[in-house]
């Protein structure tokens, strides 16, 4: 089975960098957000959300909370179907073995949904997105919506294999590259 792991704030919902999402009224697509998983999903890729939820660890808000958020989420992305999503609900002060860049939420996903890697992809708008699909033995993509910009100015050494403006442009890559061995 090909998949496509994507960070969820900043990559398929609008993120205010520093701000905490737990208010389900507040999730807002970002517009190529729908077509571009439907383009993805219309080309056999199941399609997993992998998120870091530090605002858990930090107090700021529930796993309850964050669930009502999916759930609002997930209404909002119909009719494409997410397969599942997984989050770190730690703080990075408390040095788990879940939270990206290290990849267990998502060698959890490959076994439990025998997944090939050579035919994944990973897409986010952070150095720990792109470092996380690396982990895993899929190809990144770095979308420049919320933190993307920014983080390819602050990391010299950061090198997904695509960066893509927004979600359809990363997905019409995929698309476009289907086939190709990874590296």
């Amino acid at each position: 089975m090909k998949a496509v792991f994507l960070d969820r704030d900043g990559t398929v919902i609008h993120e205010k960098p520093g701000v905490y999402l737990s208010d389900p009224r507040r999730v807002r697509l970002y517009k190529s957000a729908r077509p571009a998983l439907q383009l993805l999903q219309k080309n056999g890729f199941k399609l997993f959300i992998v998120s870091n939820q530090s605002g858990i660890g930090r107090g700021y808000f529930t796993e309850k909370e964050v669930n009502k958020v999916h759930a609002r989420l997930l209404q909002l992305l119909k009719p494409v179907k997410i397969e599942e999503i997984v989050f770190c609900p730690h703080s990075p002060a408390d040095d788990c073995d879940c939270r990206k860049p290290l990849p267990k939420m998502g060698l959890y996903l490959i076994k439990k949904y025998h997944i090939d890697p050579n035919q994944s992809y990973m897409i986010g708008d952070k150095k720990a997105d792109v470092e996380f699909g690396h982990a895993l033995g899929v190809k990144s993509i770095l979308v420049t919506t919320a933190n993307g910009k920014t983080h390819l100015k602050k990391y010299s050494d950061l090198a997904p294999e695509k960066i893509a403006n927004h979600l359809l442009n990363a997905a019409r890559f995929i698309v476009n590259n289907q086939g190709e061995k990874h590296a």
